[in-house]
């Protein structure tokens, strides 16, 4: 079994978003040679998260940020976490903070409207994610 690791830069713009990373693990997946296995998307920050979702309509990106800004607004009373970030290491914890994909032929097993975003819940800044590819 083979094992590459990269890690990837991502730019955000606002303080909370989700960016297509779809593009850019897949050809992490392509460069490693691996035709089957599995790929890990890691993010090692306390503020931000990584899910899968649909991509194909907009909107959906747009409802889970307004629903969890709804559950967990930036400001609210009670919050102890004095640098002014609680909701998003909050949203972070809820959203998790890696994914796992299946390689198969050399390509990502994705269903046909999923992608794999960066959810930003502290921006704008540049994060780190880690990608690992497993297998043969």
């Amino acid at each position: 079994m083979a094992t590459v690791q990269q890690t990837i830069s991502v730019k955000t713009s606002r303080r909370c978003e989700m960016i297509d990373i779809t593009s850019r693990v897949a050809q992490i997946v392509r460069d490693s040679g691996i035709r089957d296995g599995t790929v890990t998307v890691f993010c090692p920050h306390t503020t931000a998260g990584i899910t899968i979702n649909e991509n194909a309509d907009p909107d959906v990106v747009h409802d889970i940020l307004l629903t969890l800004e709804e559950l967990i607004p930036e400001r609210r009373p009670g919050y102890r976490h004095n640098e002014g970030n609680s909701d998003a290491h909050v949203k972070s914890s809820l959203v998790g903070a890696s994914e796992q994909i299946l390689i198969a032929a050399g390509q990502l097993v994705l269903g046909t409207w999923q992608a794999i975003y960066f959810c930003e819940f502290d921006g704008p800044r540049t994060r780190n994610t880690i990608v690992q590819v497993q297998g043969d």
